[in-house]
C-alpha cells in the first residue's frame, strides 16, 4: 500500500509555497504561542538579512524570539496566520512609549512570508489585531515604516492610517541611510476620561480566532 503524498509544499528555507497545493484552503488566525518561534523566525530572517524593513542587524535565535512572544502576550495581542497548518505571517502590538500617559497608544508590527504578499493575509491579521486592541480600550495604533516603502504605505493607507511624521536618514543598514515614517490610525473616539487599558488576556475571543 502506497503512502499518500503530503499536500503541504515546503521550500528549502522551511517556508510554505504559496497556495500551490490547495488554493482553496482557508487562512486561519490564532493567538501565537512561544513554540511558534522557529516558524516565525523563518519568516522574519528574510527581512532582517535582506531588507531595511526592520532595523535589526542580526536574526535573533529561537529562545530570544520565544521570550519576545511571551513578553508581548503579557499585555498585548500577538497573532499568527496559518495556511495548511503552517505559519505564513504574524502581527503584534507593543507599547508606543512606556510612560503612563501613552497607555492608550501602541505600535503595531506585521511580517508576512514574502511569497504570500497580495493575498489578503496582512489585512486579516491587522483587522483582527485592531479588534482586540479596541477591546483593550486602546485608541491609537501607530506603525513605524522604513521609507520609502510604497507597498507598506499603501497597505496602511487602505486600512485608514495616515502619515503623521517623517524622520530623515535616521537608520543605517545594508550600506546606506534610511528614512523612517510614522503612520497613525484612531481606533475609536477619544473620550474626556478614557477607560483603563486592560490586558489582552481579559478580552473576548473574536471572529476568526
Amino acid at each position: 500500500m502506497s503512502t499518500p503524498k503530503s499536500t503541504t509544499n515546503i521550500n528549502k528555507e522551511g517556508l510554505m509555497e504559496p497556495f500551490s497545493s490547495n488554493p482553496a484552503a482557508p487562512i486561519t488566525l490564532r493567538m501565537a504561542v512561544p513554540s511558534d518561534a522557529e516558524e516565525m523566525l523563518a519568516i522574519y530572517a528574510f527581512y532582517v538579512e535582506n531588507t531595511a524593513v526592520t532595523f535589526e542587524y542580526q536574526t535573533p535565535d529561537a529562545e530570544e524570539f520565544k521570550r519576545r512572544i511571551i513578553h508581548t502576550l503579557e499585555r498585548y495581542p500577538y497573532l499568527a496566520a496559518l495556511y495548511q497548518g503552517r505559519i505564513i505571517g504574524y502581527a503584534y502590538a507593543s507599547p508606543f512609549k512606556t510612560r503612563a500617559a501613552y497607555d492608550w497608544a501602541v505600535e503595531t508590527s506585521i511580517y508576512v512570508q514574502k511569497d504570500f504578499h497580495g493575498h489578503g493575509v496582512g489585512k486579516r491579521l491587522y483587522l483582527a489585531l485592531e479588534d482586540l486592541l479596541r477591546q483593550q480600550n486602546i485608541l491609537n495604533s501607530n506603525a513605524c515604516i522604513t521609507y520609502p516603502n510604497p507597498e507598506s504605505i499603501h497597505f496602511h493607507e487602505a486600512l485608514g492610517y495616515r502619515m503623521v511624521a517623517h524622520f530623515s536618514k535616521c537608520g543605517y543598514k545594508l550600506g546606506r541611510w534610511h528614512d523612517m515614517v510614522w503612520m497613525e490610525k484612531h481606533l475609536a473616539q477619544h473620550p474626556e476620561h478614557p477607560e483603563p487599558v486592560i490586558s489582552v488576556n481579559n478580552c473576548l475571543p473574536i471572529s476568526g480566532l
